[in-house]
């Protein structure tokens, strides 16, 4: 029979007869284990050569962009006690309503009508500092009369002086002509004496002429004396013009005195009306603190005072306020060896806290119930040895979910380039850092996407 018409011998009819025809068969399994064993090492050879996104992991909270948005107290300006709350925990809330009314415990400011005695006070002011400047008015008048007065005065003295001065001008002239007639009566009367002593002349005759001598002179002294008051006038005259200056110099130096601390006291009021001014302003303002009102639209998350007749100090926090429609960003922590590989605009898939996901961190395209971002800001100084990035919504993405709430923890994955599997392996097992060739978004990412996603980050960075 020729070598091709034998049968087999696992096929042979009497291969059942011989024992060691099934001890050196392979068993079935084996061949099975084998054959799963060969295509699992050829997945894994492929798998090896399947793309693998490069990540940064890191876990945060989320918060807000802005700083407005974020919880904030709201403190009470003023010092008192708490009279009525007008909203609860949870309320909504917009910007100016009364939240809390609160009443003074200074006894400064107990009187009810303290501003309206404070401008009854101003209004008294004002008119004082009226009267003052119409009385300063008066003195300056007063000032312009003595003045005028003075010169009028000045100018009777000086006549007065020119007058004398004529007196005693024709005095003198008065006096030589007298002194001229005493001369000739002197010689007459000699003459008559020796014409008596002759013989020539009567006693009668004699004695007439010593009559006209004695008379001659008393008219000289009268003169001379006339002459010697006229002098004495025009001294008291130029005395008196004199003093005249100096008398109603005293006069405007005492009005200018008394204008002077008018002109202080009408300051010194100008300086009291306006600390008066700045009072009743300060009254003004400060009463309409006696209600704290709400900073911005928001809801009103905790009171942290409680009850009525509660004492507040100044600046103490009454309630805390969550503003409403906040603009939301996701606050991650990333160690200080990735921070090279982080810029503006880089791409990172969010899983957020209470949402159900189920998360592939190298192929962000498979993954579900993860949300894209974009890097907003990042810190320039480290925060407990980690630095701190903000990532905002993706807006070429689907957006975040409404029911997120400030405070809930997030997971994110900064998507870096794309690898193969194998590469990564590569990496991981000798520790090298990631690849840092590829722009914000490289990977699967659209450029188009990756525009928007950039210019988002600068606008709310410059923001």
């Amino acid at each position: 029979m020729p070598f091709a018409e034998h049968p087999l011998p696992e096929t042979d009819p009497q291969a059942g007869y011989f024992r060691s025809f099934e001890r050196v068969r392979t068993p079935a399994l084996g061949r099975t284990l084998a054959r799963w064993a060969a295509g699992l090492g050829g997945l894994v050879l492929l798998a090896g050569l399947l793309p693998w996104t490069q990540n940064i992991r890191s876990a945060g909270t989320l918060t807000t962009l802005r700083p407005q948005d974020r919880p904030q107290t709201v403190p009470s300006i003023l010092a008192g006690r708490i009279a009525r709350w007008h909203v609860r925990e949870g309320q909504r809330v917009r910007q100016g309503d009364t939240l809390v009314d609160i009443t003074e415990i200074k006894d400064k400011y107990f009187d009810p009508q303290l501003v309206q005695r404070t401008g009854e006070q101003l209004a008294a002011k004002l008119g004082a500092l009226g009267e003052n400047r119409a009385k300063n008015q008066a003195l300056r008048g007063q000032q312009q009369a003595l003045r005028a007065g003075l010169q009028v005065s000045l100018g009777k003295a000086r006549n007065k002086v020119r007058q004398s001065r004529l007196k005693v001008n024709s005095d003198a002239a008065d006096l030589v002509a007298v002194r001229a007639d005493y001369a000739i009566a002197q010689r007459q009367e000699q003459r008559q004496e020796v014409l008596y002593q002759q013989g020539l002349k009567s006693l009668t005759e004699l004695e007439q002429r010593r009559l006209k001598f004695q008379e001659a002179t008393a008219k000289q002294q009268s003169t001379e004396n006339k002459l010697a008051a006229s002098r004495q006038e025009l001294a008291n005259a130029e005395l008196e013009l004199a003093s005249l200056a100096a008398e109603y110099q005293d006069k405007l130096a005492k009005s200018e005195s008394d204008r002077r601390s008018v002109t202080a006291y009408q300051f010194d009021t100008e300086g009291q009306i306006a600390k008066m001014r700045n009072e009743l302003a300060n009254l003004r303002i400060r009463a309409g603190y006696y209600q704290i009102t709400a900073p911005q639209d928001g809801y009103v998350v905790r009171a942290l005072k409680q009850g009525l007749g509660e004492m507040v100090k100044e600046g103490e926090p009454v309630l805390t306020v969550m503003p409403h429609a906040p603009a939301l960003a996701a606050e991650l922590y990333v160690k200080p060896m990735d921070i090279p590989l982080l810029q503006v605009g880089r791409r990172v898939r969010l899983q957020f806290d209470g949402w159900p996901a189920l998360v592939f961190s190298g192929w962000p395209g498979t993954s579900f119930g993860t949300f894209g971002g974009t890097v907003a800001v990042i810190d320039n100084i480290d925060s407990q040895g980690q630095y701190r990035i903000l990532v905002t919504p993706d807006p070429a993405l689907e957006p975040w979910p409404q029911p997120l709430r400030v405070g809930s923890g997030v997971y994110g994955w900064t998507l870096l380039d794309d690898v193969p599997i194998w590469y990564e392996l590569w990496r991981q097992l000798n520790g090298f850092p990631p690849n840092f060739v590829g722009s914000p978004g490289a990977g699967k990412s659209d450029k188009k996407a990756d525009k928007a996603a950039k210019a988002e980050g600068e606008e709310e960075e410059a923001k």
